[in-house]
């Protein structure tokens, strides 16, 4: 899933730790390939300035999104390779962004993605943003706040340091230490595993919660963690950047779609967002930009308004 990145993880990851947590706008660089050289201070995207406004579909949007004509899109840019900001510290890229920039272009707007905490994002979906695409996996229970289009597959994966030094068995997390992100479904599942412990009686299992997947990441580097649980891409995206610090743990678990956030009953936007992005799957669009960062394997060919993955 990595290539296309190794060229410039290290820089990435310099960039990334150094994350600022106010708003921020879109880049204009057009570059058609990723960049990054002794010169330059930022990093680029998939070049999506080819996609044409679809007039048939931007006139499915809601006038509640098109009065400004932006998309304004919350996002946790701390999640690379979804979503995460560019050496510059202030440019999200990523191909989550990319998505977003090319379902904007679908609809003849202008791409303005925001930086949010992962937890704030769904409430202020409908009110702040008009979207949140930020690898939110599509659950049951998110479902009862907000309505979900599926734009990719996901699962999750551990890693752990090179060579596994503190002996780490998924099966049994009883007595380590687990890094995971803030209001993730890994942060679910790690908390349940900890209760699982209590209840058996076992060594505790302690749950570290970070806002930022970075902190996350840097948690394991340093020895706060024994182990992290993130998205599938993101773990292999963390773990190129550590120069071999660390490595995946076992085998990519509960593959399940993941979604993009939408008002709850915005029946207008869903259908806009369905037929959008099932346009850029059908015109390649799609693919390339997965196929720029590496995560082609994530692919979906028919987006689906409000269907839960397998990860509640």
């Amino acid at each position: 899933m990595m290539r296309n990145l190794k060229g410039w993880a290290a820089l990435a990851l310099s960039a990334a730790m150094v994350v600022s947590m106010g708003a921020c706008g879109t880049s204009d660089k057009t570059d058609s390939q990723a960049s990054v050289d002794s010169n330059s201070s930022s990093t680029t995207g998939y070049d999506v300035s080819g996609v044409k406004k679809d007039e048939k579909i931007a006139k499915m949007l809601p006038s509640s999104v098109t009065k400004d004509g932006k998309l304004t899109v919350g996002m946790d840019t701390s999640y690379a390779p979804a979503e995460f900001l560019a050496a510059d510290g202030k440019t999200p890229v990523g191909f989550d962004v990319d998505i977003a920039k090319a379902l904007a272009g679908v609809f003849g707007l202008e791409a303005d993605p925001e930086t949010a905490n992962f937890d704030s994002i769904i409430p202020a979906v409908g009110a702040k943003y008009d979207i949140g695409i930020s690898s939110f996996t599509v659950t049951k229970e998110r479902l009862e706040a907000v309505d979900f289009v599926s734009h990719f597959n996901a699962g999750s994966a551990w890693a752990v340091k090179k060579g596994n030094p503190n002996k780490v068995d998924t099966s049994d997390l009883c007595g380590k230490k687990v890094a995971v992100q803030t209001a993730t479904m890994q942060e679910t599942a790690a908390n349940k595993m900890a209760k699982q412990c209590k209840a058996d009686g076992k060594a505790e299992m302690d749950v570290i919660s970070s806002k930022l997947q970075t902190d996350v990441t840097t948690n394991v580097v340093t020895g706060k963690a024994d182990v992290f649980y993130a998205d599938s891409p993101v773990a292999g995206y963390a773990i190129a950047q550590t120069d071999g610090e660390l490595e995946t743990l076992g085998k990519t678990e509960g593959i399940a779609p993941e979604g993009i956030v939408v008002k709850k009953g915005d029946q207008q936007m869903d259908e806009a967002l369905q037929k959008a992005l099932q346009k850029l799957i059908d015109d390649g669009t799609y693919m390339k930009i997965l196929k720029y960062w590496g995560v082609q394997d994530g692919a979906i060919s028919k987006p689906e308004i409000n269907t839960p993955g397998t990860n509640e």
